[in-house]
């Protein structure tokens, strides 16, 4: 699973809600892929395209490319905004302002602001290239794919030429790719995520004092564990890297309103692998009731946490708690942009009605992966 990858954002809801007309688990998350056709080029795509175009034409000088060929060399990715600021060389220094530019816009379309700092990274295409990165070598710059069923790359040459490269096989000759910090992305996403949740009575503070009181009684809490978690495969691009994971877990708090906690999955790299993080999915002292939900998506790079944040507050506000549990997934992709689910779609997959104690291997609606749980009492000290 990498960026390109339909993997992403895993949004944990337990609760809730009584929505009007509400389908069923299995037609919500399937309804999503019939959504209408998005944009061909995303905002982030487009600023990428433009990067490389630039970085492509800044090889031709000797100086300039030898320094970066250098820097790449010695790390599995480098920060564009980084090298070039820091370049010896009058085409490095001179790339930099327009680096910099890229890297602020790509920023603000993820919804971020600049404490962030830089997204923007440069990469070979593949481990196998290095050898072909010899001394004196103008390596193509290509951009990654977000479209999980791409058959051809673009990538352009220092005289501006763009070449049309198979997307399903690496070819010889080096490419650089432009890519983003998608973990860097994310940690910060989150964050924002939370904070503003907070402002709307849909995270962890209106319910701290309530949750610390029912633990130091209870000497401890139950959660729910991840054993084991797999999402299954998909031909993906040479281009494309690694996928950025995470999950919200939400449901109605011990103050009997809607609440939402993250979860980062940082380890979930690659699709038809089976991980084993023992992580803590859900905190059940946070909770009124026995059950959740979990929806799972990825940052695929596009990824507008301000936008992600307004949808499901807009959702969850809106949500009062009516003494049972109804399935809130359905609100959550409900109110998620359409253009999330086209193309390449950032929705994984979802799971309903998880309990505290729930156990073994539980198939995600959507049959796109698995994860295996349990109970898990955590003793207070």
């Amino acid at each position: 699973m990498t960026r390109r990858n339909a993997l992403a954002l895993t949004l944990c809801a337990t609760t809730v809600v009584a929505l009007a007309g509400a389908v069923t688990p299995a037609a919500g998350a399937a309804a999503r892929s019939q959504t209408p056709t998005a944009e061909p080029s995303s905002t982030v795509t487009r600023i990428e395209d433009r990067t490389a175009k630039e970085v492509a034409a800044s090889l031709a000088n000797a100086q300039w490319r030898e320094e970066l060929r250098s820097a790449v060399l010695k790390s599995n990715e480098v920060d564009l905004r980084a090298v070039t600021a820091s370049a010896a060389s009058a085409a490095g220094k001179g790339l930099s302002s327009a680096v910099a530019g890229a890297d602020r816009r790509i920023v603000a379309a993820k919804g971020l602001d600049s404490s962030v700092g830089s997204l923007l990274r440069l990469r070979l295409g593949t481990d196998a290239m290095k050898k072909e990165l010899t001394s004196g070598t103008s390596p193509l710059v290509a951009v990654t794919t977000q479209d999980d069923d791409a058959t051809t790359v673009t990538a352009y040459d220092s005289r501006g030429r763009a070449h049309t490269l198979d997307a399903t096989k690496a070819p010889e000759q080096a490419v650089y790719v432009i890519d983003l910090d998608v973990s860097k992305a994310v940690a910060a996403g989150l964050g924002l995520l939370n904070k503003e949740l907070a402002k709307d009575g849909l995270s962890t503070s209106a319910t701290n004092r309530a949750t610390a009181k029912a633990t130091s009684a209870a000497g401890g809490f139950w959660t729910t564990k991840v054993d084991a978690v797999s999402l299954n495969d998909d031909e993906e691009p040479w281009t494309s890297g690694d996928a950025e994971v995470f999950s919200l877990v939400s449901g109605f708090g011990l103050d009997g309103k809607v609440r939402v906690d993250s979860v980062d999955m940082p380890y979930l790299d690659t699709d038809h692998h089976t991980y084993y993080p023992n992580q803590i999915l859900v905190n059940w002292s946070n909770y009124k009731y026995n059950l959740a939900d979990v929806v799972m998506m990825e940052d695929d790079g596009d990824t507008n946490y301000a936008a992600l944040t307004k949808a499901i507050a807009d959702a969850l506000l809106t949500i009062t708690d009516q003494g049972a549990y109804i399935p809130l997934v359905n609100a959550i992709l409900d109110a998620i942009p359409a253009s999330w689910y086209t193309n390449d779609p950032d929705y994984v997959d979802s799971w309903y009605t998880l309990a505290a104690n729930s156990t073994g291997t539980l198939n995600g609606a959507r049959g796109n992966g698995w994860m295996q749980v349990s109970p898990y009492w955590v003793q207070q000290f």
